[in-house]
């Protein structure tokens, strides 16, 4: 078993920034990926940014590319979101996820989830 939580999520204003945090525990050896994913209200999951944990290779949604870096602490078992440029749309519940399988971008794709963190954008 895995245990994801995420925490970093808040209030900001538009242009504002964030981090988000994930600390992973439990089976977190020979993961495939760590991602992020959000949720909007009345809005379907997407997908946000991924890690490949070997070779730290990433991967961004077009929305978030140039706005948020997906990184991550070995030491600490930590995978984070920095947020920079927020705007008003990047308001969603954002969670963490791990895969132990092939792939990055699906939700079904992902094995174990974070039970999520908030992140509100005013304009």
């Amino acid at each position: 078993q895995v245990q994801l939580v995420e925490s970093g999520g808040g209030l900001v204003q538009a242009g504002g920034s964030l981090r988000l945090s994930c600390a992973a525990s439990g089976r977190t050896f020979s993961r495939h990926a760590m991602g992020w994913f959000r949720q909007a209200p009345g809005k379907e999951r997407e997908f946000v940014a991924a890690l490949i944990w070997s070779g730290a290779s990433t991967y961004y949604a077009d929305s978030v590319k140039g706005r948020f870096t997906i990184s991550r602490d070995n030491a600490k078992n930590t995978l984070y979101l920095q947020m920079h440029s927020l705007k008003p749309e990047d308001t969603a519940v954002y969670y963490c996820a791990a895969t132990y399988s092939v792939g990055y971008y699906y939700i079904d794709q992902y094995d174990y989830w974070g039970q999520g963190t908030q992140v509100t954008v005013s304009s």
